[in-house]
């Protein structure tokens, strides 16, 4: 493992003139200390790619050791979470990569090292990181820093400008709310054969009315499970009215939902062609910056590529709350785990992933988000990228479930429930109200089982096999 490394650092030193301007960095001192430190990660080869070789160009003197957790497996009556706590306090890695439900967990039980201090102690800074990742961390962190994020993803709302201006239709300005984008989608033309005509609004792999609703619900900080209570939260006025918006706009048809569910395989061009936005057959979407890379790889790959003009606007949002959005998301957290004999060497890679010089080096491309780091990539292919950092974090919870308390088995028993009633609503053999109330009970039932079957079989787990007698399910009543 140690070899790879010591390989890593040879190799790279002869590029690193290229990379880096010739290594504008202090030299280091052949009598400075070699220090080390551990990190936890999916993919060794991804890892170095994209963040340890650059960073042992400018740190030749310290090592990196790779823990791979790809072999995390939850064992029986285990959730992930539970597995992923066992293999930090096996490996005790320094640095630890967090999704935000852990990050919190983590903080609370006091097993990451807190940076505000280190931060002050070496001026570091972090005023031009993205406000909104700083309010995130720290509100899950208890107001303190246990961690960095160097990149994040952020939805926006994207247009046709060229389709708006052929229909005569008034571009989207900024803080769309869903009944906006939904009116406007439905201006545009519905005539002409699915595979050539054009849509109002729709996504890359098509958009239905459940997955409208959910979008819809999701802006709004709507949850179908209060995780606090255990109970079903579907049938209320909120998520009607997300349904019968979303009702409307595959009623109208306005929606790109192709019958055959889109694209299946096939060639490069095929996939392409299956993307109604990226081939300028689609007034609206909302997704995140990566469209414009897709964009721009359709262009370079087929030959009579109609480019158009892009518009991107800040939304959709909440109209109860339109400067802030729920829609932004931090995928890798870095912390530094408490008690960490390598601290400083762990320090000096965060703060090297979450500096200014790495954000130069990765702000050519989008595909792995946009960088925490503001002011270095301020467009990418003629579009501007300031929308992504307008809008505020909502942190007020609503939206938040804790994922962990449902049971793994939930999921696959709840969904054909969902699929028969709106079925049925589609095919107006019920109305939204009478589907929702029926999901609801028939979820709640299910969802009372597999809680009380987890917790059977995790009693009987701890009573070596034997049945638990008590009722552990009556807080789901």
């Amino acid at each position: 493992m140690m070899k790879s490394k010591l390989l890593h650092k040879a190799l790279l030193a002869l590029v690193c003139g290229v990379m880096f301007a010739g290594c504008s960095g202090a030299p280091v001192k052949e009598t400075e200390q070699r220090s080390s430190f551990k990190i936890m990660y999916t993919n060794e080869s991804y890892f170095f790619r994209q963040y340890g070789d650059l960073f042992l160009l400018q740190h030749p003197n310290i090592d990196i050791e790779l823990v791979g957790t790809n072999g995390i497996n939850a064992g029986e009556n285990q959730d992930r979470n539970e597995a992923l706590v066992d293999f930090i306090e096996k490996e005790q890695p320094d640095v630890v990569i967090l999704s935000m439900e852990n990050y919190q967990k983590f903080v609370a039980e006091g097993k990451l090292l807190e940076l505000d201090t280190l931060i002050e102690r070496d001026k570091y800074d972090i005023e031009s990181i993205y406000p909104a990742l700083i309010e995130i961390i720290k509100e899950k962190g208890d107001g303190k820093l246990y961690g960095l994020a160097p990149s994040f993803y952020g939805n926006a709302l994207f247009y046709n400008a060229d389709l708006f201006a052929k229909y005569g239709i008034e571009v989207p300005h900024d803080g769309m709310t869903w009944q906006e984008i939904v009116d406007t989608a439905r201006r545009f033309p519905t005539d002409g054969d699915e595979t050539t005509r054009i849509y109002g609004f729709g996504s890359d792999y098509g958009v239905s009315m459940l997955d409208l609703a959910w979008s819809i619900a999701n802006t709004h900080g709507l949850k179908y499970i209060n995780t606090d209570t255990m109970k079903i939260t579907l049938n209320t006025e909120s998520w009607k009215q997300a349904f019968k918006l979303a009702k409307d706009a595959e009623d109208s048809g306005a929606l790109y939902n192709p019958k055959d569910g889109g694209f299946q395989g096939g060639t490069m061009e095929e996939y392409y062609q299956s993307q109604a936005f990226v081939m300028g057959r689609m007034a609206m979407t909302v997704n995140g910056s990566y469209l414009l890379s897709n964009i721009k790889e359709a262009k370079n790959a087929l030959k009579n590529y109609n480019s158009f003009q892009v518009g991107v606007v800040t939304g959709p949002v909440d109209p109860a709350d339109p400067d802030k959005s729920r829609d932004i998301y931090i995928n890798e957290l870095f912390a530094i785990r408490a008690n960490s004999p390598n601290s400083d060497a762990a320090w000096e890679f965060l703060k090297f992933v979450n500096g200014e010089q790495f954000a130069k080096v990765k702000s050519r491309s989008l595909n792995n988000g946009l960088l925490s780091r503001m002011g270095i990539s301020k467009e990418y292919d003629g579009v501007n990228l300031d929308v992504f950092y307008t809008l505020k974090p909502n942190l007020d919870g609503t939206s938040s479930m804790d994922s962990n308390k449902i049971p793994g088995d939930f999921l696959s028993q709840y969904q054909p429930i969902v699929d028969r009633e709106l079925k049925l609503v589609e095919e107006k053999k019920k109305t939204i109200e009478e589907a929702l109330q029926t999901i609801e009970q028939e979820g709640q039932a299910v969802l009372n089982k597999a809680v009380k079957d987890e917790a059977a079989n995790k009693n009987g787990k701890q009573d070596d096999g034997s049945e638990e007698g008590e009722d552990t399910g009556d807080n789901t009543e």
